[in-house]
């Protein structure tokens, strides 16, 4: 089987791209997926991880999958995330210090995904934060991955990766699973039918959670989305067929035409802000 990828970027086009393209390759295995990326100009490094659950989940239905055709910047991206050191490319260094690496996690994996961010987000540009306000900023990000690993019920894995543009004043961090999607387990926990687009939206309720017992729900974005409002950056949710993005120009809520097979949190912070941020508790003391 052969299938043609064009540019991916963090953007509704780009995740409709990688949706078509799991349509496209639907329920196939035992096969060899070629992903043609001679039309490929450019790929948003961060896009690694939705592009991983894609890959991983071909690889698991025992498909061989082998990237061809790949330009050189493209190539460069790739091999520097280390994206593609598993499909016989060789790891080309991050000279620039730029990259946060391509990562396959499993659901159990929370305490290297800490050790992930503590050695990967550092000097990439955050903005300045207080002591209690950096280890809050780092727990939200782990509440997504724990939310990932409790509510998706992946078998495939837990996917990271992130990229600092300094000409951009931009830092990407995405998460993305291989898991069932909000939609789905909203419809097994809850037997409430929404759409992919609704779900996204009770999902972002405060106290809407499909966790059972005491235990507190969401998805890990209320702090990130209150931080990312105030620093004027972006964040976007994709599951299913549904696309949330939330940025200075507003909120956007719309449904693709086919489904990512997943669900992927992906923020792009400002790092052209120059604020420098705390708790309200700390300012208040």
């Amino acid at each position: 089987m052969i299938v043609r990828l064009e540019d991916i970027r963090s953007t509704i086009d780009g995740f409709s791209r990688l949706a078509d393209l799991a349509a496209e390759v639907g329920d196939c295995s035992f096969d060899t997926v070629e992903v043609d990326m001679s039309d490929t100009t450019w790929i948003d490094a961060h896009m690694s991880a939705p592009l991983g659950v894609l890959f991983a989940r071909w690889s698991d239905a025992i498909n061989t999958i082998q990237p061809v055709g790949l330009r050189p910047n493209v190539e460069t991206i790739l091999t520097k995330n280390l994206f593609l050191v598993g499909y016989g490319y060789p790891e080309r260094p991050d000279t620039h210090g730029t990259v946060v690496p391509f990562r396959r996690f499993t659901p159990e994996d929370g305490r290297y995904f800490v050790s992930y961010l503590n050695k990967h987000l550092v000097g990439k540009g955050i903005p300045k934060m207080s002591e209690g306000l950096g280890r809050r900023f780092k727990d939200s990000l782990l509440e997504i991955f724990v939310n990932a690993a409790m509510h998706s019920e992946t078998r495939v894995g837990i996917f990271a990766c992130g990229q600092f543009f300094p000409t951009q004043h931009r830092l990407d961090f995405c998460i993305a699973d291989a898991g069932i999607g909000i939609r789905r387990k909203i419809r097994k926990e809850l037997n409430l039918s929404l759409n992919s687009d609704q779900a996204i939206r009770w999902a972002l309720q405060e106290g809407n959670t499909t966790r059972k017992g005491s235990v507190p729900g969401g998805l890990g974005l209320k702090l990130l989305r209150e931080f990312i409002a105030l620093n004027r950056g972006c964040i976007q949710i994709v599951s299913d067929r549904g696309f949330w993005q939330c940025n200075p120009a507003g909120e956007t809520l719309t449904r693709m035409v086919h489904s990512f097979p997943g669900t992927v949190v992906n923020l792009e912070i400002n790092t052209a802000d120059e604020n420098s941020y705390c708790l309200g508790s700390e300012s208040a003391g």
